[in-house]
């Protein structure tokens, strides 16, 4: 069994696409800065499972983002 389970998720974030480049980025961001947890206790030990367990949590939401930014990734 999957935790947080997906349909958990699909209530903070709308998109799969959304919370999949979402966890993805909180993961290497935990990852590269040690010590960034916002949860006091995590479930998992991997870092997407512990990016999942923010988004579920409530802590960690998507940004809406200016549609006149570049981001070097796009170009």
């Amino acid at each position: 069994m999957l935790y947080p389970s997906v349909d958990r998720l699909k209530k903070e974030i709308d998109s799969k696409y959304s919370l999949v480049s979402l966890a993805s980025k909180r993961a290497r961001q935990m990852q590269e800065e040690e010590g960034t947890e916002r949860l006091h206790k995590y479930v998992s030990y991997k870092y997407v499972g512990k990016a999942l367990e923010e988004v579920a949590a409530g802590v960690l939401t998507k940004v809406s983002q200016d549609e006149s930014t570049v981001y070097e990734d796009e170009i």
